[in-house]
């Protein structure tokens, strides 16, 4: 038998109440202060935080000689807030056009739709957030942004 496929999964214990988790997964103005790897800004986030609705990301990193950017879409499958977010998301264009992973660099093999499943829980005034990226393996540049991203979100959480 083959062993299933890991998939990159975190869980993080935030200091901050569940509410303003959820906020900073679904208003996209606080979802640019913290979202992507270190040295990446997030200058579009378009989120239509519904079952069936869109969004479209922006991910930036301006370096002396370029501007390199990587934007995602997806469909928001679940909505429960303040506990269970569930998204697709994909590799696109500036317009949504979706893009085959491996024109971005990515190893063959990887989704073109992947599904990204965070659930929040109340704990001792804290909230503990999980994430789990379905289709991004464990051990990959895809976890290692994510890990990235939560520290970020973490000493955000830690100034408010």
């Amino acid at each position: 038998m083959t062993k299933p496929p890991e998939w990159v999964k975190i869980t993080r214990e935030v200091d901050a109440p569940i509410d303003l988790v959820w906020e900073m997964w679904t208003d996209p103005e606080q979802f640019k202060k913290w979202y992507g790897p270190r040295g990446m800004t997030v200058p579009t986030a378009q989120m239509d935080v519904v079952v069936g609705g869109t969004r479209k990301i922006c991910m930036e990193m301006r370096s002396p000689d370029r501007t390199m950017t990587m934007w995602f879409t997806g469909v928001y499958k679940e909505v429960s807030k303040p506990g269970r977010l569930v998204y697709t998301e994909s590799l696109c264009d500036a317009d949504g056009v979706l893009i085959a992973p491996q024109a971005m660099g990515m190893p063959d093999g990887h989704p073109d739709i992947t599904e990204v499943i965070v659930e929040l829980a109340e704990a001792g005034g804290k909230t503990m957030m999980t994430m789990t990226h379905v289709g991004v393996p464990e051990g990959t540049a895809g976890g290692g942004g994510w890990s990235q991203a939560f520290d970020k979100l973490a000493e955000l959480l830690a100034g408010a």
